[in-house]
């Protein structure tokens, strides 16, 4: 079933939390190039990838090739930061029987663009989780 990818797409052409929360199975893991270990669970997931959305789902955020298999798919995406930063990264996402993503990996290169997003990352986690009805409001 490929609809959580075209969920995925829909998603990051228009990022929206309740969507964002339809599409993620409960016991997701998120796995993210700054974070050593895996983060497990709904909330916990659609804090990073909302954040992803913010920093890197910019005007020229664009998805340049794509790899799909039965239950999981490889999207390369490219986009350039504020500071003229070129990212190239992938998302690795699988998903179970009813189109849930139970897995969602992320990877950026090169080392220059992790550096960059990383304190972005971190300024958009800190600043969601100090917002009414954030992770910690």
């Amino acid at each position: 079933m490929s609809d959580a990818i075209e969920s995925w797409h829909d998603y990051m052409r228009a990022p929206d939390a309740v969507a964002l929360e339809a599409m993620l199975h409960p016991d997701v893991v998120f796995q993210s190039p700054a974070v050593h270990t895996p983060q497990r669970g709904r909330a916990v997931t659609m804090r990073y990838l909302g954040a992803a959305a913010v920093v890197l789902g910019g005007p020229d955020f664009r998805y340049v090739n794509e790899w799909r298999g039965d239950a999981s798919a490889v999207l390369e995406f490219e986009c350039t930061l504020a500071d003229a930063t070129q990212v190239n990264g992938v998302d690795i996402i699988e998903w179970d029987d009813d189109g849930l993503i139970t897995r969602f990996k992320v990877m950026i290169r090169p080392v220059r663009a992790l550096n960059a997003v990383i304190p972005l990352m971190a300024a958009e986690l800190t600043k969601g989780a100090q917002q009414p009805g954030g992770a910690d409001g």
